[in-house]
Formats: structure tokens, sequence, C-alpha cells
């Protein structure tokens, strides 16, 4: 047969064809039998759309390069979120398969074209779920933007949680908030890769030059390279800190899930605003090391927690312990001259600085620590004599 002749046959056939072709896959892709009918008959007319654009392609190639990427146009939307990649090439197998068998013995320029139409076939759908993977890449890098700010900010709302599970979170247990700088080249997949292996799931915020991170414990799929036990929070910030680029590090205390993740970021986020004013800051730093800067540039979350966790344990504890606490460092952290002011001996200082540590976890005989120490005495003494004044103060009776 002539070209003529043979794309009158083929257009004769093309119902056959089809035909055939759903019979086949019925019989050999289980997946396809299991589907329901409407999807099935979306699947019946691409395979269809297949065949008549394989005519239209014959008979002109050069004229209608696209024509292959033309089939999927004839596939609902939802078709591509319910068939993978590989699904969909094994329909063009099939169906290729199918049209060979029928029309390929005709003549050898007809079983080529066949040859090289499934070839272009097949790159059209590799291209069309390529295309649908970056925006669905986009849709999520907007989506995971979105959901960091809200954080962020505090302002959640109740589509909050319902946006976290479209990301696909697998957090399931405490939160913890990373602030850092952003580097100039942002590797997004090396951080998250490296969060997997370190057992927790990641949410990525860039905010200008500031890069934030929420990490969540996650229970994921164990291989024999990852590890099986649950790191602390600043061991995984320290593994994950060659991701961030140069300058502080800091991370907020743990919460106990993803809805209270905002008070971690309000005190990472408080403490990367002034971790500068420490000269010797570690990196990472932890928020909590940073409460007298925070204290110092007004951070009412810092000075209540200096209060909460220092002050008013010691208070409730021992006057005694409060007072020591107080001699001992306003005489320069020296031993000899606490005792002297307080007429006790040398001795009954230390037990009283050791009970100090075993009550609040800070050890006023380090520099460091003497110094949130005593931002808290003062932030306490304040609050106390706040409250003496609002409690004593008489109320004025009217004339």
């Amino acid at each position: 047969m002539d070209k003529t002749e043979t794309l009158a046959w083929l257009r004769r056939i093309s119902g056959d064809l089809a035909t055939a072709t759903i019979k086949r896959l019925e019989d050999t892709l289980p997946w396809y039998a299991d589907m329901p009918p409407a999807r099935r008959s979306a699947v019946g007319l691409v395979a269809q759309a297949g065949i008549s654009s394989f005519i239209q392609w014959f008979d002109d190639p050069k004229s209608t390069p696209w024509i292959a990427a033309d089939i999927f146009a004839a596939a609902p939307r939802e078709l591509l979120r319910s068939v993978s990649l590989q699904q969909t090439l094994q329909l063009i197998r099939v169906t290729v398969e199918v049209t060979e068998e029928r029309v390929a013995s005709k003549s050898e320029p007809l079983r080529e074209a066949m040859l090289l139409y499934s070839r272009e076939v097949a790159f059209a759908a590799a291209d069309v779920y390529a295309r649908a993977a970056e925006t669905r890449g986009l849709w999520d890098a907007r989506l995971e933007a979105l959901v960091v700010d809200s954080i962020l900010t505090g302002e959640a709302d109740e589509e909050l949680p319902s946006r976290i599970a479209a990301l696909g979170w697998h957090g399931h247990g405490e939160v913890a908030v990373l602030v850092g700088t952003t580097p100039p080249l942002l590797d997004v997949d090396h951080l998250r890769r490296t969060a997997r292996k370190l057992g927790v799931d990641v949410l990525i915020g860039v905010q200008g030059t500031r890069l934030v991170l929420v990490l969540g414990r996650a229970e994921l799929p164990a291989r024999a390279d990852e590890v099986q036990t649950e790191l602390p929070f600043p061991e995984i910030a320290r593994r994950l800190e060659p991701g961030f680029g140069t300058g502080h590090l800091v991370l907020g205390p743990a919460v106990p899930a993803l809805v209270d993740a905002s008070q971690s970021a309000r005190a990472s986020l408080a403490g990367f605003a002034v971790a500068r004013a420490w000269r010797h800051a570690p990196r990472p730093v932890e928020a909590d090391d940073l409460l007298p800067e925070r204290a110092l540039a007004g951070d009412p979350l810092a000075k209540q927690t200096l209060v909460d966790r220092i002050f008013r344990p010691l208070q409730q504890h021992s006057a005694d312990l409060v007072t020591t606490l107080w001699s001992y460092l306003d005489n320069g952290r020296s031993l000899e001259a606490t005792a002297r002011e307080l007429f006790v001996h040398p001795n009954t200082v230390r037990y009283r600085l050791k009970r100090v540590s075993e009550v609040i976890g800070w050890d006023a005989t380090g520099p460091r620590e003497a110094l949130i120490l005593q931002t808290a005495l003062i932030l306490g003494s304040i609050a106390t004599d706040g409250t003496r004044r609002r409690t004593t103060t008489p109320r004025r009776g009217h004339a």
C-alpha cells in the first residue's frame, strides 16, 4: 500500500485498535482494572487520542511536531495525580504493542514510524509529569513559606494543621526553631537529607538574609546508615550548622508540638537579634543562654523566664540562698568577702552556692552563668518590689 491507502486503512481500524488496547490493559495491568470507572474511561480516552494522534503524525510528522503532547490534553487534571509516571509509561507500552502488532507488518516505513512516534510520546509523558512536579514544587515552596511565616509571627489559624499536613510533615513530638543567616548558595535538598538522617523533619523558610528551620522529631524509615536514637536538639543544630551562612546561629527551646512552635520561634528570633552582644557566643547557641542580652533589649519573654526559672525558685526554697547569691555576686564572686559580709564560714557559702546550682541548674561560680543569675536577681527584685507596692498602696476613698 502507498501512504494514502495506509492512512485510509489506519483510520478505518482506529476504533478496533482502541478497543483492543483497552482489552489488553485490563488483562495485563491489575492496577488499571482496580481503577474507578470514570478514571478507566479517562485512560481509554488518552489511549484513543494517542492512536488518532499517531495517524495525524504519520500523515505529516514535520508540520505537527507538538502532536504527541496533545495526547494528554484529553486527560482530566486529576488523572495526573492518580496515575504515576511509571503507570503512564506502562500504558504507552501496551498501546504501542497493540498498535505495532496490527500495523507493523504492513510496511517497514510504518513500523519505523511507530517506533519513532512511541519515543516522542514517552518524552511527552515525561515532560507532562516534569511540569506537574515543578508546579507542585513551587506550590509546596509557597505553602511552606506561608506555614513558617505563621509560626514566626504566632498568627496560627484553624487552617495551619491542614497546611502542615499537605506538606507531608512527619513530626510527632518535640519541636524547636533554628535561626541563622542564609548562605550565598542555599542547598535546601541537602538540609532536608541531613535532617532526615538525624531523625527530624524540617520546614524551611528563607526571609532575606535570615534562614529559619523548624525542626520536629519524626518517625522516618530507618536505614543502616541512619541514627536509631533521638539526638538532643543542640546536637542536631550543630550538625546542621554547615548549611547556614556565616554569623550567629540560635536555637530556640524545645516545645511539645508543632502548634506550640511560635514560642520557640520568638525565643530564637529574639536571641538572633542580640547574639552579637555576646562576644564569644558559640555557634550554635541556645536562645536561653542569651537571656541577659534579650532581657536588656526589652524581650518580655526573657525577663519572665529569668524570674520564673531563677529568682522565684530560689526565693521559694530559701531566703538565705537569695541573700548568699546576692552577696557572692556583689563581692566579685569572692568566697571570703561573702563569708565576712554574712558572718558565716566560707564552707557555708560553698554549700549554699552548691544548693543554688541544685535548685536552678546554674552555677554561680562561672562568669557567664554569674551574669545570667545577677540579671535574674535584678529583674526579680524589680518585679517583687512592684508587686509589693501595688499590694500595700491603699485605695483612696471618696469624700
